[in-house]
């Protein structure tokens, strides 16, 4: 049972008032912390130190925040094995999962951030008559409000460009996956990171975060989490005049075209579809068929998804563990009662009570993957974000048909399609509406490139310069040439 404490100015502390909220672990059903409820006066306080150390860091030459950096990653990645179990516990993915990707991941954003930042040149764009400098400056005191299915490697995504750039932080982590955000003030303590450039205030969305969003001092909030709560975000924000980064909910596609190979095809859709149990924001949750291939796709991807081997997060062969919580396994059960009024058919998986499966130990959020046939694209289940192990399957005829099935969509974060034919390939994705595409691929990431959305999965981009950009201002500096007439 851990006790878990807000960060603030270079100490851990409970919320001034005392309240905590309980954390459990989804797999287990166990309270394994408790984390402080902060209201407005815990993050007024952490306002108050990140103003006061924001001198000081912003003083700092790049390359000394670059190497900041560096001395985090080194730091985390000595933790990699402390940083996977404690993740695996806090959400019920797979230890190999989180050991592969979060705990990785979060190593290396610190070092890309700390090498792509000291590859950059000075920007100068000359006239006949004169020089023009872009001079970057630290926006100030920002806020990071990250969500619970991925929750330090998302956060690691925004802390060390917001460092690297010369910010002041205040994170807001999700209520429900505190503890690698908690892990990672740990190693900013035992580091020795300034006081104050980094504080950590727990709590929930409408009181944490809404606080964060109505300071006058925060400057600017990049945020990741779902549409509803992003419409908050902006409406709240947006008339402050604070810079925003909103990348919000998706419900993607994976299209399978005629000449795909479908050994890749199926893998690929199948990775798509459930890695950690469906809950990431680029899964394909909507695949596309052409009609001459249908059949025998299907047949494979049901046998692939019934191969998962599903059970105790713990356990190494286990591929695919719980939900994040008991309510969001309720709200996904939902979905599939409601495709089946809908007039689909289940392949395989299904409720608890279609199945008869409660999980390895018989407690804990668990659902066997769930694939749905012969529902329209239009149908609820094909087109509002489930965020779990369920997807829909659908064929079509033509490219044209496929393109307007899959742009039908009121979201548009990422897809995939999958064919021998490059070109083929490549022209079908520039005319989806999407900000990423995988061909042949899928979480395939170059953190050089933007990530982000259009239509309801968000506005802005992240990563290499576009992080760079959203992180600094910008003045532009014009030097006539004394020369000139």
């Amino acid at each position: 049972m851990l006790d878990i404490q807000n960060f603030i100015d270079g100490a851990f502390t409970h919320a001034l008032d005392g309240e905590s909220i309980d954390d459990y672990n989804p797999a287990t059903a166990q309270r394994i912390a408790t984390i402080p409820r902060s209201k407005f006066a815990d993050v007024e306080l952490a306002v108050t130190a990140a103003q006061s150390a924001q001198s000081t860091w912003s003083a700092l030459t790049f390359e000394q925040r670059a190497q900041w950096l560096d001395r985090i990653a080194d730091a985390l990645e000595e933790k990699t094995e402390d940083i996977a179990r404690t993740e695996s516990m806090d959400t019920g993915k797979p230890i190999e999962l989180a050991r592969r990707v979060d705990a990785a991941r979060s190593v290396s954003n610190f070092r890309f951030f700390a090498s792509f930042g000291r590859q950059q040149t000075e920007m100068t764009f000359e006239m006949e008559d004169a020089m023009n400098y872009v001079h970057r400056t630290p926006v100030g005191t920002v806020g990071l409000i990250t969500p619970w299915n991925l929750p330090l490697y998302l956060l690691t995504w925004k802390v060390a460009p917001a460092l690297l750039m010369g910010n002041t932080i205040i994170a807001k982590p999700s209520e429900i996956t505190p503890l690698t955000a908690n892990l990672l003030a740990e190693t900013l303590l035992e580091l020795e990171l300034p006081n104050g450039v980094f504080n950590l205030v727990h709590g929930l969305g409408p009181e944490v975060g809404q606080a964060l969003l109505e300071h006058p001092k925060v400057k600017a909030i990049s945020f990741t989490g779902g549409t509803e709560t992003g419409r908050i975000v902006a409406r709240t924000a947006a008339p402050m005049f604070k810079k925003l980064s909103l990348e919000l909910g998706g419900k993607n596609a994976t299209i399978i075209l005629k000449d795909a190979d479908l050994d890749n095809a199926v893998d690929g859709a199948v990775r798509a579809a459930f890695s950690n149990s469906g809950q990431v924001c680029l899964c394909g949750s909507r695949i596309f068929i052409d009609s001459s291939i249908a059949e025998q796709f299907t047949q494979r991807f049901v046998e692939k998804v019934n191969a998962i081997q599903i059970g105790d997060p713990m356990d190494e062969r286990t591929t695919m563990g719980s939900v994040i919580s008991p309510e969001h396994l309720l709200k996904v059960e939902s979905y599939i009662d409601l495709a089946i009024e809908e007039g689909g058919t289940v392949l395989t998986g299904g409720t608890r009570e279609m199945t008869g499966f409660n999980g390895p130990q018989g407690v804990g959020a668990f659902l066997r993957p769930t694939v749905v046939e012969n529902l329209p694209h239009t149908s609820r289940c094909a087109t509002e974000e489930i965020f779990g192990p369920m997807v829909t399957l659908h064929s079509f005829t033509t490219e044209t048909e496929a393109l307007e099935m899959v742009n039908s969509s009121e979201y548009g974060l990422a897809g995939s399609v999958w064919t021998t034919d490059l070109e083929r390939g490549r022209m079908f994705s520039e005319k989806m509406d999407t900000g990423i595409v995988w061909v042949n691929t899928w979480l395939h990431r170059d953190l050089r490139t933007p990530f982000g959305g259009v239509k309801n999965s968000g506005v802005g981009r992240e990563g290499g310069q576009w992080s760079l950009d959203f992180f600094s201002e910008m003045t532009n500096v014009c030097i006539k040439n004394p020369d000139s007439n």
